[in-house]
């Protein structure tokens, strides 16, 4: 590669939620500097830190009592928790305070944009991104929630929000519709008034529910979305509250297995039903669940329809088959074995598979470097996984759109946050 000439270090302050993204992320500008600053970056998956601007979405609700439900939570104990199920005593990502997690409050002098769009630049040309695909953090849970009405009424704001706010601001910004998922007709009406809304690339479900996706409610969906050649993406979580977690008595131990349980579900309905016959062109995303499960439940799925195949009458191949033409999203990416890795990324056809995703926020965020340091990957394989794969999945124009990252480093704040 190229050498740079790059500025040299200095000392900034704490590193806290206030501190300017272009500090927090200096050594990923680095990273992107001497390595891959010529590479097409796409983050497939960034989250908006809904609590500075719950109350934009709330009052965008269209239906009046629960809009103004949401406007007296806000005003009192709910704050930017209105109307969601999420449990805040639960939130234990940060460590208590030790990690960097959502939430992030540095100061914005800019009043010509949203406040959003002002710290979503920064990151991105901090990290060296052409594009982010922005997605609600707070929403993760929703499936669960006992109102399917709620769900409904939040994705309808939620939409409209992203719609009319966000992305005709900065190009390099995109959506993935959100699908309140446990109302099928709703999601119809959505995806009929918005599928072809500019900025809008795909369509996501937040896997955190328990519907079945190969029920015959979703199948007219499922018809009109690959009709419009977008992806659909189903977005992990996790649920400390289901009862096969209630028994793990540590964050950490429910956190890794939930955000494989739930697409795991997800994905055996939809292979075991043969969905894959039934819409052979609709490209399926699964996004935050890493890589690690991905070939264990190959195996598995493979031997049960050998030893079973009067179960899974449909397909037409082996489930891992099927599986090797899906898309999978990179965070967070399991390192600690590389052999395993790279027979993982062998297995899953990587190269023209797999999309990087940053989680940014979040505390268990990975940076481009994170695919680029691979060691066993091609220079065209990093270029694939880092941003070619999304552009065509997506249809991206692959030209350019982020400042040198020589310039970012030059530009950021003259004295410590």
């Amino acid at each position: 590669m190229t050498e740079h000439s790059i500025p040299n270090f200095r000392e900034i302050g704490e590193i806290t939620g206030s501190t300017d993204s272009r500090d927090v992320l200096a050594h990923a500008t680095r990273q992107a500097a001497r390595n891959f600053d010529d590479y097409l970056i796409v983050d497939v998956d960034a989250h908006v830190s809904e609590d500075h601007f719950w109350s934009e979405i709330i009052d965008l609700i269209d239906n009046d009592v629960l809009r103004q439900i949401g406007q007296h939570q806000v005003k009192g104990f709910g704050g930017s928790n209105a109307l969601l199920n999420i449990s805040p005593g639960l939130s234990l990502q940060s460590v208590g305070g030790r990690i960097g997690h959502q939430g992030r409050r540095e100061p914005v002098n800019d009043d010509s944009v949203h406040r959003f769009i002002s710290t979503a630049r920064r990151s991105m040309d901090a990290m060296g991104l052409d594009y982010q695909v922005v997605f609600p953090s707070a929403m993760l849970l929703l499936g669960m929630h006992p109102q399917d009405e709620i769900e409904v009424a939040l994705a309808k704001a939620f939409n409209r929000w992203m719609i009319e706010r966000i992305l005709p601001i900065d190009s390099r910004m995109k959506g993935l519709l959100y699908l309140p998922f446990n109302s099928p007709e709703a999601c119809e009406e959505l995806v009929e008034r918005y599928g072809d809304t500019e900025g809008i690339i795909g369509f996501t479900v937040c896997s955190t529910r328990n519907k079945p996706v190969h029920h015959d409610c979703y199948m007219r969906l499922y018809s009109m979305i690959q009709e419009l050649d977008k992806p659909l993406a189903f977005h992990s979580g996790y649920h400390w509250g289901d009862p096969s977690f209630a028994q793990l008595n540590r964050f950490l131990s429910m956190h890794a297995l939930s955000f494989t349980h739930y697409n795991q579900i997800h994905l055996t309905n939809w292979i075991v039903n043969a969905m894959p016959e039934r819409f052979p062109k609709l490209n399926m995303l699964w996004v935050e669940s890493g890589l690690a499960w991905i070939p264990f439940l190959m195996q598995r799925l493979d031997h049960e329809v050998l030893m079973r195949p009067s179960e899974a009458p449909g397909l037409k191949r082996l489930p891992s088959e099927y599986m090797r033409e899906m898309y999978y999203t990179s965070q967070p990416l399991e390192r600690t074995n590389m052999k395993l890795l790279e027979a993982t990324m062998e297995a899953m056809n990587a190269e023209t598979q797999l999309l990087y995703s940053s989680d940014w926020p979040h505390w268990d965020w990975d940076s481009p470097a994170t695919i680029d340091s691979l060691p066993f990957l091609s220079e065209q394989a990093k270029r694939n996984i880092l941003g070619l794969n999304a552009a065509r999945l997506f249809k991206l124009d692959t030209a350019r759109r982020k400042p040198l990252a020589e310039d970012v480093l030059a530009n950021r704040p003259k004295t410590a946050s």
